[in-house]
């Protein structure tokens, strides 16, 4: 495509050199460019992307777009090739990245889900309610990108940069997918990842404090303003009415289709509280669709599971689903690293879950303590470089609901992990509550089966459907569902524990 026809629509302050020049690859970062590529040379939190030019160019790039500070007249001087200076660069990344894939998401439908919890498991209800309906999906989001139950490519972060993901849904309509869902994290709205996004309906699950740290957001105030701009991006919206920041979306945009759901106030979508039942395995509820009280039933327990389904279930009545299909797409749904239980030989039961926020880590452990028969061992940690003004509010959680505490690292990135885990201890200690700390997740988890009796329920909040462990800057493979059927194994060839005949 001509250079020329991929900055249209972009804000372009200044443009120096040819730009009737063909373009066949977009990228900011100087790796992945190839021959005839474009460069985008966003100024990133620790780096400068003018520092790559040269290793852009040396990889193909014909043409830089940067920053408006920079001189764009000196670099084409000296590269003796177009540059284009902008207002915005991750702007103008994703709108030439729209432009260069021929504006895939105004060909389809197009949902985008927000909020501090349940983001994922929301994205994988609502995609198999419209599979169910028979429509094609697809899916990006934090554990891969799907169409339809294949599996495309596995990711690394809650939301792609532009460049994926216009990628992604170029490669969803050239697939005759009815539907994408896309995860939207508060930092893809920050960092203009969606930004040329053609939303539909656009979900809002919860609003809890997380997320506040010199490299994300200043304060509550932004954070929610971040996932408030998606709602505004959208044709219409779906919002929880129980969430007492989230309901204020519909006050604020009052010109705006906004649909409810809740269990406690009232909502077009209407959970009967006293309807509802949690077991170790699933949920049961009975919610208003179509004028008609229907009773669901979903295989993810909790009462945040609720609210999840809730608002799929909203999402879901756009597109003229039965309850039957509801039902069908909600009874057997699993979703990885989400109240996940992990089948062992010691017939023990252990549970991996996402949960790395005071609320979410409150909601599983509140969740659990209302089924638990025995004790329950929670073994968790919080990454590093983040938020640490929630480390003692989430040991004071844990220590409070929990019976035993095991600390141990988690994404650790660049701080001292037993920092972390002795700045969670400052809220385990006034509880009174029984802990230890272990700083090696693996022994951490090792510890936490040794002590589990029958009946006990072992939680290891944190990972998730995370596939690794993050130290300095290198992420080294880590899959906790193999480590605990290792550690499982080796307990039962040494003797220290008894396999379970079932």
């Amino acid at each position: 495509m001509l250079l020329k026809k991929l900055i249209l629509d972009v804000e372009v302050i200044k443009e120096v050199g040819d730009l009737n020049l063909d373009i066949t690859n977009i990228h900011s970062d100087s790796r992945k460019i190839k021959e005839k590529g474009l460069f985008v040379a966003i100024n990133g939190f620790t780096k400068n992307g003018i520092e790559f030019i040269d290793s852009a160019i040396q990889n193909g790039a014909k043409a830089i777009i940067v920053e408006p500070d920079v001189d764009a007249k000196e670099l084409f001087e000296k590269y003796n090739i177009p540059i284009i200076s902008v207002k915005n660069t991750r702007k103008a990344l994703a709108q030439v990245a729209c432009n260069f894939y021929d504006n895939p998401s105004k060909k389809l439908k197009l949902i985008g889900v927000t909020g501090t919890k349940g983001k994922t498991t929301s994205t994988f209800m609502i995609k198999a309610i419209l599979e169910e309906k028979g429509l094609k999906v697809g899916l990006i989001g934090s554990i891969a990108v799907y169409i339809n139950e294949e599996k495309i490519e596995d990711t690394d972060r809650t939301t792609p940069e532009s460049i994926e993901i216009q990628k992604h849904l170029k490669n969803m309509v050239d697939q005759k997918v009815d539907v994408a869902i896309i995860e939207v994290s508060s930092q893809a709205m920050k960092l203009d990842r969606v930004t040329g996004c053609d939303f539909d309906i656009a979900l809002f699950t919860n609003l809890t404090e997380d997320h506040i740290s010199p490299k994300e957001h200043p304060n509550m105030e932004d954070y929610f303003n971040c996932k408030l701009n998606l709602v505004k991006m959208a044709k219409c919206g779906v919002i929880n009415n129980d969430d007492k920041k989230v309901k204020t979306v519909k006050e604020l945009l009052k010109d705006k289709e906004i649909k409810t759901f809740a269990i406690d106030n009232e909502a077009d979508f209407k959970v009967n509280p006293k309807s509802v039942v949690i077991t170790d395995s699933y949920i049961d509820f009975e919610i208003m669709y179509k004028n008609i009280e229907e009773r669901i039933e979903a295989s993810i327990p909790g009462r945040f599971s609720i609210y999840n389904a809730a608002g799929a279930i909203a999402v879901a009545s756009y597109f003229d689903v039965t309850a039957d299909e509801i039902r069908k797409a909600l009874k057997n749904l699993k979703v990885l690293g989400r109240s996940e239980l992990v089948p062992n030989k010691l017939g023990l039961t252990i549970m991996i879950d996402y949960a790395h926020t005071p609320s979410s880590l409150e909601s599983i452990l509140t969740a659990v303590k209302s089924y638990a028969k025995g004790r329950i061992i929670c073994a968790w940690g919080v990454g590093g470089d983040r938020d640490a003004a929630k480390r003692p509010v989430m040991g004071e959680i844990s220590g409070r609901l929990a019976d035993f505490t095991v600390l141990m690292s988690d994404q650790v990135r660049t701080e001292d992990p037993l920092k972390i885990l002795k700045e969670i201890e400052v809220g385990i200690k006034p509880t009174g509550k029984p802990y230890k700390i272990i700083v090696d997740r693996t022994e951490g988890i090792r510890y936490a089966i040794s002590i589990a009796k029958p009946g006990d329920i072992i939680v290891i909040p944190g990972l998730g459907h995370d596939l690794y462990l993050e130290k300095n800057g290198v992420k080294y493979p880590y899959n906790e569902r193999e480590v605990i059927h290792n550690i499982i194994e080796e307990m039962i060839a040494s003797g220290e524990r008894k396999e379970v005949k079932v």
